[in-house]
């Protein structure tokens, strides 16, 4: 078998896409964490943030998602979670989110919130279980993990919310 080699620009271009995204995880002082319910789509919700734009990092996207759909700017915490989730049936491609810490967020910075009302329809606080019952099963598998790891300094990688390093050990 002859191997063909192409120019860089030519083999960079054979190489599969991915998508990303960056979301913050937000708290109150109580511990709930933020969701917000978007105008498209299904009925569920999500934590705050969306997806990359063209030469943009993780991290710098869940900045612009807060400024856009909160209406403040701050620069998110520490990586909390990588998750990787599959190729979907209905033909979505392979997503990575990125789920930065947002902290915790005070009355006036609570009170401060500005929904975009061209993306946003509504926000709330919700305990663990509320937002297990609250967001699509990968997403809440994702915010519970953030919430395991917000104050113990590590980070975790999980494949549609799933620690696969977890399940081949069980």
């Amino acid at each position: 078998m002859t191997q063909e080699w192409l120019p860089p620009a030519e083999y960079y271009a054979t190489l599969p896409k991915q998508l990303g995204s960056g979301g913050v995880l937000f708290r109150d002082a109580q511990g709930r964490v933020l969701l917000v319910e978007p105008n498209y789509g299904s009925e569920t919700w999500e934590i705050p943030g969306g997806g990359l734009e063209e030469g943009e990092s993780p991290r710098s996207a869940a900045r612009r998602e807060i400024k856009e759909e909160l209406g403040f700017d701050m620069l998110p915490g520490r990586l909390l979670v990588v998750d990787w989730v599959p190729p979907q049936p209905d033909g979505r491609n392979a997503l990575e989110n990125h789920v930065f810490d947002g902290g915790v967020l005070d009355e006036d910075q609570i009170a401060s919130l500005r929904l975009d009302d061209r993306e946003l329809k509504r926000s709330k606080f919700a305990t663990r279980d509320e937002a297990a019952m609250m967001l699509s099963d990968h997403l809440a598998r994702r915010v519970a993990a953030c919430l395991d790891v917000v104050d113990s300094g590590r980070f975790v990688y999980l494949e549609n919310g799933f620690d696969p390093i977890a399940l081949e050990t069980s």
